[in-house]
């Protein structure tokens, strides 16, 4: 794939007269982008002016070809310096907020002019820097902004607390810009480099300073303002050539407030070790993640009456548990075809793309059956009046606080391509966690014979409603099982596409948070979600394909534990564990490594006697085809660009040691068209044969062409110039 480009960009880079922000200057312009090169000229501690600084930088722009201009003024003069793009290039795209001294004092020695001169830059510095450029950016509909923070304000440093202090205000400072600009394409990211420079001479060995060059950090920052880069809110560390990402972990935590409880320091203090315990740690991302706990803690608190004198279980006149456990919902019936048992594979992942898909999508073919995971849409609808306002006990239950916390699934059959179930819902029991109630529905599902189909167990989790007085714990819950923690005996990935959920509420869950943008905000999500049953169903059939030959006779029962939501577009892997014919199970999402499902099973009647390998088991679920797809929808727009391409492309790619998708590219005037398999007619001008994960790579910029070629993960027969313009149509429409 090219090089990462900005041809048409406009960057300005503060603090640009040497170190790392004459780095980041000279990168982007020699990756198109015109600079406006700012620099002060002062020395380290914030005295002093000089032009020289700036100005020996754009020459060098200017020496090699490029665009620059100079700007002397200080950041404190935000308006002034954005003025300077907008007289020069007309628009500014990109802002880097490097612009720094130092005036290092051990905090007793600190004066108020070292706090303010260093707050007055840093801080202040890139607010008036960044407010002046926020409205051009918005009406542009785009912007990549960067805010320099440091390894001394994440971890604190002796002598630095004016310097760390800001610095991580720059962080806060991101984050929030980061929510505020997501709906006008404007990235906001932090940067903690470690690099050798004026400001780090200070505490660096001169070896030091001279190993750890800044040309480490630039590509870092340059690719962080890409507009091919989606990451946002983020901090990211770096320096010689090294590079993470940063994220906040957080203790289990423990609530201990409780009415006829001293809440009191010496209450604290006995349970301390066990609200600090980090063995069950979680990674709050947001300020709804944050603040999650303590809300449920306060209305744990509100909703929680004094002990009654004869110990009654209640917790309030509209919740009482004692009278709802044993209730009965009305028998509930349930008829579907076998279009609504296709509609459903296609809800959770089926595709053509996928060698036996016909079994699942087509009605008339010979091995037509539904997936087993099906057999959770009639008892879902069967235990809907737990939503309701009917049932003794619960008469006052607000469904907004209800969560879907755990699910089982247990068939004594196959499911028929189509009939009528009739599901009876029963409240199994109700347990008393603490910061809420967990209500236990069991469901038993029969057919038309009256014969028992499926059980249901739906374990809910009812915020805020615990300390009635109940128990713990419960025999008739499904036992669950946590994962090894060695590596998994197989692994299966599949990208969700963008309409997902808006295709599994068809059938039968329409909750508006997994359609509604603006509901969904209301829930704290930048998107509607993706239903956790959906990714139930993915789980489902990426064990039956790898440890059951897609038999769906082989399938027992599978239990899941809800974990986090997956994002429509994302990947879901299913990470699985084979003892005997249980196979436990783990999902994630690749992007972000969140843990989805938790503590899963699924019980076969019967392991396949031959299974396929990892490798083999992804092969059904290219990445490759996303990219494909989208170049197919598109080349047809671009005439002028096929028509320079003119050649007919096969690409063969490949998961474990095996072909495991073919397309022909064909970019031939008049229009361009994209398809599976081989060339219809004559044959391919060139063709290449990658890895499905290289292959990806290669066209998002992960991967380089020719080190891809001389590692021999890019193979290519015919002509191989012809390749290279080739590289411009998925430079065009491979972006996902």
């Amino acid at each position: 794939m090219d090089t990462l480009r900005f041809d048409g960009r406009v960057a300005l880079v503060t603090g640009a007269g040497g170190g790392l922000g004459r780095e980041y200057a000279l990168l982007f312009a020699e990756r198109g982008a015109a600079i406006v090169v700012n620099d002060l000229g002062g020395d380290i501690k914030g005295g002093g002016k000089s032009q020289r600084a700036a100005d020996k930088v754009v020459n060098e722009i200017r020496a090699k070809g490029g665009k620059a201009v100079a700007n002397y003024d200080s950041v404190e003069d935000g308006e002034k310096l954005v003025k300077t793009a907008l007289d020069h290039f007309g628009r500014i795209d990109i802002l880097i907020n490097n612009a720094g001294i130092l005036r290092d004092r051990s905090f007793a020695r600190t004066s108020d002019l070292d706090w303010d001169l260093v707050h007055r830059v840093h801080l202040r510095g890139a607010f008036q820097v960044t407010r002046a450029a926020w409205p051009h950016m918005k009406e542009q509909n785009y912007g990549r902004i960067i805010f320099t923070a440091s390894a001394a304000g994440l971890y604190g440093n002796f002598g630095q607390a004016n310097y760390s202090s800001a610095k991580l205000g720059l962080v806060g400072l991101s984050n929030t810009l980061a929510i505020e600009g997501m709906k006008y394409n404007i990235n906001c990211n932090s940067i903690a480099p470690l690099a050798g420079s004026r400001l780090t001479q200070t505490v660096m060995t001169p070896e030091m300073v001279e190993a750890l060059k800044p040309f480490y950090v630039a590509p870092v920052v340059v690719y962080l303002c890409h507009e091919s880069c989606n990451e946002n809110g983020e901090i990211i560390e770096c320096g010689a050539g090294w590079y993470a990402k940063l994220r906040l972990q957080r203790s289990k935590g423990l609530v201990v407030r409780k009415k006829n409880v001293n809440f009191t320091p010496e209450e604290i203090c006995r349970n301390w070790d066990i609200a600090t315990d980090f063995s069950e740690p979680s990674y709050p991302s947001s300020i709804q993640d944050a603040n999650m706990v303590m809300l449920q803690a306060l209305e744990e608190y509100n909703q929680s009456e004094e002990p009654s004198s004869n110990n009654e279980e209640t917790s309030g006149d509209g919740f009482n548990p004692s009278k709802a456990i044993g209730f009965q919902f009305p028998p509930a019936t349930f008829s579907y075809t076998s279009r609504d048992a296709i509609l459903y594979a296609l809800g959770v992942g089926v595709s053509t793309s996928q060698t036996d898909h016909l079994k699942f999508l087509f009605e008339l073919n010979d091995e037509f059956c539904v997936l087993p995971s099906y057999g959770v849409i009639p008892a879902q609808i069967a235990s809907m009046g737990l939503f309701g306002s009917s049932i003794p006990g619960l008469e006052d239950i607000d469904v907004t606080k209800i969560l879907h916390g755990e699910q089982y699934l247990e068939l004594y059959r196959p499911l028929p391509s189509s009939g009528t179930l009739t599901s009876v819902a029963t409240i199994l029991d109700i347990l008393d966690k603490g910061s809420g109630a967990v209500i236990v529905v069991g469901i038993e599902t029969f057919d038309e014979s009256k014969q028992l189909v499926a059980y249901n167990q739906f374990i809910t989790f009812l915020v805020g409603a615990g300390h009635f007085g109940g128990k713990r714990n419960s025999d008739k819950i499904k036992q669950s099982f946590k994962t090894p923690s060695r590596a998994p005996d197989a692994s299966v990935k599949q990208i969700t596409t963008v309409d997902q959920a808006a295709i599994y509420r068809l059938s039968g869950d329409h909750n508006p948070l997994h359609i509604d943008p603006s509901f969904a905000a209301m829930g704290g999500f930048s998107q509607p979600i993706l239903h956790g049953l959906c990714s139930f169903g993915y789980a489902t059939r990426h064990v039956l394909k790898q440890y059951a030959g897609n038999d769906v006779s082989k399938f027992k029962a599978i239990k899941v534990r809800f974990s986090k939501p997956v994002l429509p577009g994302q990947t879901i892997q299913t990470n699985m564990w084979k003892q005997e014919n249980r196979i436990l199970i783990q999902c994630k999402v690749v992007e972000t490594g969140d843990v989805v499902l938790s503590d899963g099973y699924i019980e076969l009647t019967d392991v396949a006697s031959v299974t396929t390998s990892p490798a083999e088991s992804e092969s059904y679920i290219l990445k490759s085809e996303m990219i494909f797809n989208e170049m197919g929808k598109q080349m047809a727009q671009s005439p002028d660009l096929v028509g320079k391409v003119n050649g007919v492309f096969l690409y063969n790619i490949t998961a474990g040691n095996k072909v495991a998708g073919q397309w022909t590219v064909v970019a031939k005037a008049p229009s361009g068209q994209v398809y599976k398999g081989e060339p219809k007619s004559g044959k391919a001008d060139c063709t290449v044969t990658m890895a499905d994960e290289d292959f990806f790579q290669l066209v998002t910029g992960s991967l380089n062409p020719q080190q891809a070629f001389m590692a021999g993960k890019l193979k290519v027969k015919g002509n191989i110039m012809l390749l290279q313009k080739a590289g411009k149509l998925f430079e065009q429409y491979a972006k996902l």
